[in-house]
Formats: C-alpha cells, structure tokens, sequence
C-alpha cells in the first residue's frame, strides 16, 4: 500500500509518492531483517546470511519496480553494470560481501551473549542492509529524476 492511498492526498508528486514508497519499502525489509536476524541460530549464520541476501536482492527489485513501473530484466541490470562502470560494482559487491560475512561472524559470537547481544546484532545488521538498499534508493532517484524531470 503506498503512501498516497493510506493519506488520500492526489497532489503529492509523482516523484515525491516514489520516494517516499521506496523508504517504506526499506523500513519494512529493515525491521523484517532486523527480527530474523536477532533470532539466535548458532552454527547456522552462515546460510542465514544467504537467505538475507536473497531477500536484499528482492527489497531491490521492489525498489526498481516502484521507480520505473518496470521489473528489473537481466537485460536492464546489465545496461545499470555498464552505466556504474565496473569498478563501482566490483568494490560494492566486494564491500557488500565482506559486510555479510562479517555479520555472519559477528552473529556467530553475539550468539553467546544473550538477548542483549541479539538485539545489538539485529540493530547493526538492519543497519548495514538499510545502508545498501539507501544507496540503491539514490542511484533509482536520481536515474528517475534524470529521465524525468519536475517541474519547479
């Protein structure tokens, strides 16, 4: 349910309805990760961490579809990878990586700690993903804003 349907308001801008829909759409896959994660699952962070990339890759594509109306084919996510320049993509894919695997092991030692530890863990791991997916919401707007136009 998008913003604009929950306040009735028709005059909010087009722009403005995507904005605000994507930073919904993060806050809900944030506070949904942030609760799986502080789940203690000792032994089992690692294929935890898959899981929640699965779902980043999904908060993603959401994002994707909220600006551009569109799903996001192979085809446009290879037109994104040449557009960013492969650098860009190697050092955050490389940066994302690292973030999980670190998670992963950070969990794995929070696990021991107790419920104070889980909730620390599950603040810093929705933390790290809402960082990602922002960045992502910043590259669509300003793509968007650059295709689109708004007048002033």
């Amino acid at each position: 349910m998008t913003l604009a349907k929950v306040t009735g308001d028709k005059n909010m801008s087009s722009l403005g309805k995507k904005r605000i829909d994507a930073v919904l759409t993060i806050a809900a896959f944030s506070v949904g990760g942030a609760v799986a994660s502080a789940v203690p699952t000792p032994g089992g962070e690692i294929p935890k961490q898959l899981l929640f990339t699965a779902s980043d890759i999904i908060m993603y594509t959401k994002i994707w579809k909220i600006y551009f109306e569109e799903d996001l084919s192979s085809k446009g996510l290879m037109q994104i990878l040449v557009e960013l320049g492969f650098v860009t993509v190697a050092a955050t894919g490389i940066a994302y990586v690292c973030s999980k695997a670190n998670t992963a092991i950070l969990k794995e030692l929070m696990n021991w700690t107790g419920p104070l530890g889980w909730v620390a863990i599950a603040a810093i791991s929705s933390s790290i993903g809402g960082l990602f997916a922002l960045s992502w919401l910043l590259y669509c707007d300003r793509l968007y804003s650059d295709k689109n136009p708004q007048p002033v």
